[in-house]
């Protein structure tokens, strides 16, 4: 079994079934994904990282703590690893619930092989999406603190579209200083284009 401890992508399955477990590790070392099984909420929570990438395939009932327990926590602790429910027919409308909280898919008991693995497919894929999301992020934020107090300030009046005359009287100094430091913030933030420096701003 792989641990998954790592940002590897891996499918995290929790669930008390101890044939469900053994059916998802067979379906796993079928189509050669990593993944990691956990035999509880409480098993899961003890050896959870941030660092985990891929996708988490939970049961919504379990003894301890349920799914929807654990979905919480994993809320609370900043976790954006997707979610996949496995539910019973009578757990649907607690799938749904869990979906408005976040969850990015639910799949009924029985299901084929094939619906699962294309269900994996696409949350791991809206993981890639969110972990580059977040490293853009983390990117533009660290520019933005290399900044110095002036230049944020520059910043913050030149995304709003105001002309350098106007940020000149705002900030009480010349238009050929808010050029300086507005050159100095396109440097360092690495800008193009005005269009760059909002999207930028926006996404910090």
């Amino acid at each position: 079994m792989t641990q998954g401890t790592t940002a590897k992508p891996t499918v995290y399955i929790v669930d008390d079934d101890q044939s469900i477990r053994h059916a998802m590790e067979f379906l796993m070392r079928s189509v050669g994904i990593d993944y990691a099984i956990f035999h509880s909420g409480d098993d899961f929570l003890a050896r959870y990282s941030n660092e985990f990438a891929g996708c988490l395939l939970l049961d919504i009932r379990m003894p301890g703590l349920g799914g929807l327990e654990l979905q919480e926590k994993l809320i609370e602790m900043g976790s954006t690893l997707p979610i996949i429910f496995i539910t019973g027919h009578g757990d649907v409308p607690m799938a749904v619930e869990a979906m408005q909280k976040g969850a990015v898919d639910f799949i009924q008991k029985p299901f084929r092989d094939q619906e699962l693995l294309e269900r994996i497919g696409t949350a791991m894929q809206t993981d890639r999406e969110r972990r580059s999301e977040q490293r853009l992020k983390a990117d533009v934020q660290e520019r933005i603190s290399k900044l110095t107090k002036r230049e944020k300030e520059v910043l913050d009046l030149v995304v709003t579209g105001k002309p350098n005359k106007v940020i000149a009287y705002e900030l009480g100094v010349s238009q050929r200083t808010v050029e300086i430091h507005r050159a100095r913030v396109m440097e360092k933030m690495q800008a193009r284009s005005l269009a760059d420096l909002v999207k930028m701003r926006i996404e910090a």
